[in-house]
């Protein structure tokens, strides 16, 4: 048997996003704001990083 891999950060939002029957544009904006926070910290993930760096990605932002 195979295992199974945990499902990546994006499709865990889109599936969260879906059981809360938001709408899909709601989705796309979403998705795309957390690509964009990925981005802006060299693709790590965001349980890896701390205030400090969320702090730094709204900072960038304003």
């Amino acid at each position: 048997m195979k295992e199974q891999r945990p499902k990546k950060l994006l499709d865990q939002v889109r599936d969260t996003l879906r059981l809360k029957h938001y709408s899909i544009r709601t989705e796309q904006a979403y998705v795309g704001w957390i690509k964009r926070y990925i981005f802006f910290h060299g693709k790590r993930h965001p349980a890896e990083m701390g205030a400090p760096a969320a702090c730094a990605s709204w900072s960038a932002c304003a």
